[in-house]
């Protein structure tokens, strides 16, 4: 999918769901920037404010491309800050404060994840801004909180913070084994993130209702323990989550590459013994009950291993699907570039780049609804690239003026 581009065309006389919401975004990283961009896929429009000289901390990530100022814009800002506007303000200085508090009014949601009680100390906190709108709905996302005295407060957080500590990692891990930080990305960015847009739907549910905003707290570290659920749950019913339960829940080399395969009750072990011709092992005392199909488990896959023969990993995965039993092939980057699946629900799309003719590749959205067109994306904004048309338009501000708050440093 390319940007410009629209699936689902039919529907696009419907609108999408947050037409008419506005953002207002003091946003970094991945974990709020994610949700935004979501949210703008839906409709809501998105005000990105960023420092006039680095801009967000995302610009400065490897790998990265070269932007048409000779700046690096680097991956984790490419891929989280689709369909936005950027806005230049050094927060920093006094003046660029008071523009904001006089461009909240007309905003639906003001979001921010920078650290904890920093906004506040600017006069830019929930207090501030509610008593000049009460309607506004304040979202904030940090690795701990805001509205309780959490003892880690003050920690910075990053993704592999918030999940070490949600108990992620505690997860199928061996005596001695190191940590494997990171294993699915960033989780516990996406994963906040998702957390925080259910927080402003509800906040928006609440506020058409009853009429006023509120202070939506989103602690990543919160959101990994809610992912992380198993952990405290096996625990209190006497089981070590880190010891691998009594079910076959494991990857399986073959010839072309590697599957993982979960079979978890006796009538799929069933299952998979008639499909790769290891009947006896039905009558084998050794394979009749879970705990010994986890004792035996090498020998399992070595005649899965056997029986797979030539097959690729996805032809594999077919068979063992026809036969009731949950596969899946372990996808590299580029099989997920070129999966039939992925290029039918247009989850992958292309960001021209200008700096090479190869396309920045970043995730589609994963919401399809049946009534709401999808698209169009536009690129992320290049530093400040809307900040005079967003502050003459906001605030109706003066070339004179713009042009005197770019000089001073105030705005870029």
């Amino acid at each position: 999918m390319k940007l410009g581009d629209i699936t689902n065309p039919g529907s696009a006389g419907n609108g999408k769901p947050l037409d008419g919401i506005r953002i207002l975004a003091i946003e970094q990283m991945q974990s709020l920037p994610y949700a935004t961009q979501l949210m703008a896929r839906m409709g809501a429009e998105v005000i990105k404010i960023e420092h006039p000289v680095r801009g967000d901390l995302g610009r400065g990530s490897t790998p990265g491309i070269i932007d048409p100022e000779g700046r690096s814009v680097g991956g984790t800002y490419m891929r989280n800050n689709l369909n936005k506007r950027s806005v230049g303000m050094d927060l920093k200085n006094p003046v660029a404060c008071g523009l904001i508090r006089r461009m909240v009014p007309g905003f639906d949601v003001l979001a921010e994840n920078l650290k904890p009680g920093t906004l506040a100390r600017i006069g830019l906190g929930y207090e501030d801004l509610t008593r000049l709108h009460p309607g506004l709905i304040y979202l904030s996302v940090s690795g701990f909180g805001n509205l309780s005295q959490s003892p880690y407060r003050h920690w910075p957080a990053y993704a592999p913070i918030a999940e070490a500590m949600g108990g992620l990692y505690a997860i199928n891990r061996a005596e001695g084994d190191d940590v494997k930080v990171s294993p699915v990305g960033a989780l516990g960015d996406t994963g906040s993130g998702l957390y925080a847009i259910i927080g402003v739907l509800m906040a928006l549910r609440q506020r058409e209702r009853h009429g006023h905003g509120q202070y939506v707290d989103i602690a990543m570290f919160d959101a990994m323990v809610a992912f992380g659920d198993m952990v405290p749950n096996y625990w209190s019913l006497g089981t070590d989550p880190r010891v691998p339960t009594s079910i076959i829940n494991d990857g399986f080399p073959i010839e072309s590459g590697e599957l993982v395969i979960q079979i978890g009750r006796e009538h799929q072990f069933e299952r998979l013994c008639r499909l790769i011709d290891r009947p006896e092992w039905l009558d084998d005392d050794r394979f009749s009950s879970r705990e010994g199909w986890r004792a035996h488990l090498d020998e399992i896959r070595a005649a899965l291993r056997v029986w797979a023969g030539s097959r690729t990993t996805v032809q594999a995965a077919n068979d063992l699907a026809a036969a009731g039993i949950a596969a899946a092939p372990v996808f590299e980057a580029a099989d997920v570039i070129d999966d039939p699946h992925v290029a039918a629900r247009d989850m992958m799309v292309e960001i021209p780049r200008p700096d090479a003719d190869t396309p920045v590749l970043t995730s589609g959205n994963p919401v399809k609804m049946s009534a709401v067109s999808e698209g169009p994306d536009s690129r992320p904004p290049w530093l400040g690239e809307h900040t005079d048309e967003v502050l003459a338009a906001e605030l109706g501000l003066s070339e004179s003026t713009l042009a005197e708050l770019r000089a001073t440093g105030i705005i870029g």
